[in-house]
């Protein structure tokens, strides 16, 4: 399995009437668990949203808008690779609650599924989204910090968040979590 390395990255969960469509990731990161839509920036994207766009239009035949996404969340994981070698990914994760289309199966997203916000299936996902992601879901915004062992199977080191009422902007190198 290829051990993929990112620094930026967009995380969306389409929502509508009290559910949530996920989709079982076919490689890379998260690659057999359930999950939202998005990857990493590319040189074409001219910020976050944009990237967040690209990533859910290739993956599920979607079409969003800026103003149907609400950022949520910014996480930093912590990903230790098998060489031993680390690198920090920050997630900005984000609500759509707006889109053209019906979530469809790609190479990277298989078997899009909508399922009700309050019986996710948290125990074939990523190891810490059962922390962090009901508490989104439920309305909240967060930051946060979690370390990942290799191929980020599980999480090597206590995860922290905390609630805030506003996040930071997008370029957030300098925000840490106290």
């Amino acid at each position: 399995m290829n051990e993929k390395e990112l620094s930026e990255a967009t995380l969306g969960f389409l929502i509508k009437d009290g559910h949530v469509w996920l989709a079982i990731k076919t490689r890379n990161i998260g690659k057999d668990r359930w999950n939202g839509y998005g990857g990493g920036m590319e040189p074409e994207d001219k910020n976050i949203v944009d990237c967040l766009k690209r990533e859910v239009l290739k993956e599920c035949e979607v079409e969003i808008t800026e103003k149907a996404t609400e950022k949520v969340a910014v996480i930093d994981f912590h990903n230790t690779k098998s060489d031993g070698k680390t690198f920090v990914c920050k997630v900005h994760v984000f609500l759509i609650r707006e889109w053209s289309g019906t979530p469809k199966e790609s190479e990277e997203m298989a078997s899009p599924t909508e399922f009700e916000m309050s019986k996710l299936p948290l125990e074939n996902m990523m190891a810490a989204d059962k922390e962090w992601l009901p508490i989104v879901l439920a309305g909240e915004k967060l930051v946060g910090e979690y370390h990942y062992g290799p191929f980020q199977q599980e999480l090597i080191k206590e995860g922290k968040f905390k609630m805030v009422k506003e996040l930071p902007g997008e370029h957030l190198r300098e925000f840490k979590i106290h």
